[in-house]
């Protein structure tokens, strides 16, 4: 099992000019990289591989004094970021996706963490001190004990402040059954998400309430010289507001998260498809707003953290169909109730979906082996309102 732990570092004038220097030439050695591979495939159509590049950097940090600053293994590892994303982007043209994303060139606001994927190789975490070759000792704010190896450090600026994220090799927590009841979650716009008990989650809407501000800043930027001081002054402000959205976006995920792995021993949630859902520009911004993808991956980290069972299921038609009979019952997504017209069940639409989620997780935990599909329809005897 691994886990990130994410630091706050206090720098001083020269650190701090010492970690903008590294992460400005990180940047562009990604770019020049980018530029031999993109050159030799327009001119001599073949391809360039990061065997190829790591030996043009080996020789090229004697001549380019910027080079030679940087460790060894944290410019390879740019390189390889730079070679992953042109194999992802070869994955997704061969899979006839129309929009593969060629890796692009890195503007200044566009590059902001470099890594060193050996810990002790270039930086060193200690107590409450890290250490970075040719930067120095930096203080750290070790709100908490890091846990396991450490096996790889990465250095981050985000709105202009600087974290370190340590990513540690953990033992796996084993799954053992438990007392705790089972619980499906149905994550949402009106709530947060509603759960198989029926109880909700108030969705805060953080954008939502920042937006009076963001586009102020936004405005201001608008107005500014571009490349101007006062314009990269109104950008770290923008930058804040996002910072502190962001941030109250990813405490509230946690807490949620917490408090159900605390109170259920078996977690069910659908396994949806958000990036498609993203396409639908009414409701791009309220989906991005809950945070739904980040929500599910805290809640699964949380999850296996406390060795509780965390099972995803097919989320179709889980909204329409009937959680007490499994009659199919079509309805609108402005149709806020269910009303089955065969058993006569009524509650809310999404306490019906929660149901359902959790049904279709049992039958994937008790179902024969090899089951993988989840029926249309959900059985009577996985479901607890079916039982009379």
């Amino acid at each position: 099992m691994h886990r990130s732990f994410r630091y706050r570092l206090f720098t001083n004038t020269n650190q701090e000019r010492e970690l903008t220097t590294t992460l400005e030439t990180h940047r562009r050695l990604y770019n020049a990289c980018l530029e031999q591979r993109k050159t030799a495939y327009e001119t001599e159509m073949r391809s360039v591989n990061y065997p190829e590049q790591s030996a043009w950097f080996t020789i090229e940090r004697r001549l380019n004094p910027y080079y030679k600053n940087l460790n060894c293994s944290s410019a390879q590892a740019t390189m390889r970021r730079l070679d992953k994303a042109f194999t992802n982007f070869f994955r997704r043209y061969q899979e006839g996706e129309t929009k593969a994303g060629y890796p692009r060139f890195k503007g200044c606001d566009r590059f902001d963490s470099f890594t060193f994927p050996t810990h002790g190789n270039g930086v060193r975490l200690t107590d409450n001190h890290l250490y970075i070759q040719y930067v120095g000792t930096i203080r750290v704010k070790l709100h908490r004990p890091v846990k396991g190896t450490i096996k790889t450090i990465t250095l981050k600026r985000e709105a202009g402040k600087w974290f370190v994220i340590a990513s540690c090799e953990l033992p796996d927590v084993p799954v053992v059954e438990s007392n705790k009841p089972a619980v499906g979650i149905d994550v949402g716009l009106t709530h947060f998400l509603t759960d198989s008990n029926g109880g909700h989650e108030p969705n805060p809407r953080y954008l939502k309430a920042a937006l009076p501000e963001l586009r102020r800043a936004g405005r201001a930027i608008a107005r500014k010289r571009k490349g101007g001081v006062n314009r990269r002054k109104a950008v770290r402000r923008l930058q804040k507001v996002h910072a502190r959205v962001r941030n109250l976006r990813r405490e509230h995920h946690y807490k949620v998260a917490c408090r159900l792995v605390i109170a259920f021993g078996f977690i069910a949630v659908e396994a949806l498809n958000i990036k498609g859902m993203l396409a639908n520009g009414r409701f791009s911004r309220a989906i991005s707003d809950a945070g739904w993808a980040g929500f599910l991956n805290v809640l699964r980290g949380q999850a296996e953290k406390a060795g509780v069972q965390f099972v995803e299921v097919d989320p179709k038609g889980t909204s329409q169909e009937c959680s007490s009979c499994g009659q199919e019952v079509r309805k609108d997504l402005s149709v806020r109730r269910h009303e089955c017209p065969n058993c006569g069940l009524s509650l809310n639409r999404d306490h019906n979906a929660a149901l359902n989620i959790l049904a279709r997780a049992r039958l994937a935990r008790t179902g024969p082996a090899g089951f993988k599909h989840y029926p249309s329809a959900v059985p009577k005897s996985y479901c607890p309102k079916a039982v009379e």
